[in-house]
């Protein structure tokens, strides 16, 4: 019994030293309020270059707040600023900086050395290589990756809590909340005292439409510890319960639908559906890929900005469901469809990219698949660009609810500048594949180098010579 409490104890250690992974990293804190996570840091002539793995990228100097040198890497995959999927994070731990040397070697994962490991017959000792395995994978967005080195860990130990709720976590960003809702609830049932594993799989029940289930999940989690984030999302979901209580339901190949009854009469429900399905084929055709079913709540005016807390001048919602306000209306208008083409294609992009997409690629693709042109606003997007006097598109990677209406027009008019000088420049198939590749983990300048072969400046640079040769005057 004693060796056998030794052991537990050994992998315990061992557990808690690989699962926050890789050696110290620096943390950029930008002005913006976001961060990202490098493995190094220096400056250079007015700029910050920064490490990622086998990538060097650079920012101006004058977007940083501070940069923390040699702080642990506290949030797997914030190495680039771009949004994310929004899980509660689980519990954070320290390095077990011998295991790490072993199995990550010159900045990648060394299989041979893991099997090694393996080969020992050695359980805890096995998950936690793969633990760090997974972790590593997990910080570069490598989320299919992650998932399978975890899947592997829980192999060795099936029981640990700490471990079921990262896989959760991971499964969630990946779109299976269904299959997150049996690791959480394992999670849950392993260490039943842990916040982190009821804030998780109450997310994972949210994404999978269980709303009672993700409030209960929550409270349960702020019962046993206070957390903001988790207090919003049981708040956003109050919310949502209450407006939804007496909603209708009625589906179609990849669509739920939810309205009041009499806010959305059936020629309404059956034109969406409609207009949905349409643009669903045509946004596979254009993207590769396509999620899975979609939910969809029609709200009036009012409900629509209660639940959603969205600013005054948004038209819909798109959170993971889409969320659309109806008052008043029978059957499709034009602005309708626009707006269910746009919100639909942020489901698609987010399910492609597992949400790691900047905001100005993400709101541009939608645009440019409403459609809407640059046309409208060209001449004086010219003039700004031919001016310098432009958003810089690293400064539009976060989201634009906070902007006020003004700023928000010049962000969203920028935005699908870029997208459109993307498509007609390099083609749909280049920018298809730059999705693809923010999917698979690639930070936002690698993935631009690699489908239109040059980052940020030269993007800049062909926007910049795009609207003076369509718009200028």
């Amino acid at each position: 019994m004693l060796q056998f409490l030794g052991l537990r104890f050994k992998f315990i250690y061992l557990f808690l030293a690989a699962i926050c992974m890789a050696a110290q990293a620096d943390v950029i804190h930008l002005k913006n309020g976001k961060s990202i996570v490098a493995d190094s840091t220096h400056e250079v002539n007015g700029r910050v270059e920064y490490t990622v793995g086998e990538n060097t990228f650079a920012i101006p100097l004058s977007l940083v707040e501070t940069i923390d040198a040699g702080m642990p890497a506290s949030v797997p995959g914030a190495s680039q600023p771009a949004p994310s999927e929004d899980v509660p994070r689980p519990p954070e731990v320290q390095n077990g900086k011998d295991l790490i040397a072993q199995v990550i070697r010159d900045g990648q994962i060394d299989a041979a050395a893991l099997r090694s490991i393996e080969a020992q017959g050695n359980a805890d000792l096995s998950a936690a290589a793969n633990l760090v395995a997974a972790n590593f994978e997990e910080k570069r967005n490598h989320l299919n990756e992650a998932a399978r080195y975890f899947n592997t860990a829980l192999g060795f130990a099936p029981n640990y809590a700490v471990l079921l709720e990262h896989y959760a976590s991971v499964l969630v960003k990946l779109g299976k909340p269904a299959e997150a809702i049996l690791y959480g609830e394992r999670a849950t049932r392993a260490s039943p005292e842990a916040s982190e594993a009821f804030a998780i799989l109450g997310y994972a029940y949210y994404k999978n439409e269980q709303l009672r289930e993700a409030i209960a999940a929550w409270k349960k989690s702020l019962a046993l510890k206070k957390d903001s984030k988790v207090e919003e999302l049981l708040a956003r979901a109050e919310r949502e319960d209450k407006a939804e209580a007496d909603y209708r339901e009625q589906q179609s190949s990849h669509f739920v639908l939810r309205y009041e009854g009499s806010q959305a009469p059936d020629s309404l429900r059956t034109d969406i559906l409609s207009v949905l399905e349409e643009h669903y084929s045509t946004l596979q055709r254009d993207l590769g890929a396509a999620p899975g079913n979609i939910s969809v709540s029609l709200y009036t005016k009012q409900a629509f900005f209660d639940v959603t807390q969205a600013p005054a001048w948004s038209a819909a919602m798109n959170d993971g469901k889409l969320r659309i306000p109806v008052s008043g209306l029978t059957g499709m208008t034009p602005a309708l469809m626009r707006v269910l083409h746009h919100e639909l294609t942020h489901s698609f992009t987010g399910y492609i990219t597992h949400r790691h997409l900047p905001q100005w690629l993400d709101e541009g693709i939608a645009q440019m698949e409403e459609p809407r042109s640059a046309s409208m606003f060209g001449p004086r997007l010219a003039a700004l660009y031919t001016a310098g006097r432009q958003i810089p598109l690293d400064q539009l990677e976060s989201t634009f609810q906070s902007y006020g209406q003004d700023e928000a027009f010049v962000a969203y008019a920028e935005a699908l500048a870029a997208v459109e000088c993307i498509r007609t420049n390099h083609g749909m198939a280049n920018l298809a594949q730059l999705l693809q590749k923010l999917g698979s983990g690639e930070p936002i300048e690698s993935a631009l180098r690699s489908t239109i072969h040059g980052g940020y400046a030269q993007l800049e640079g062909e926007i910049t010579e795009y609207l003076k040769k369509n718009y200028g005057q």
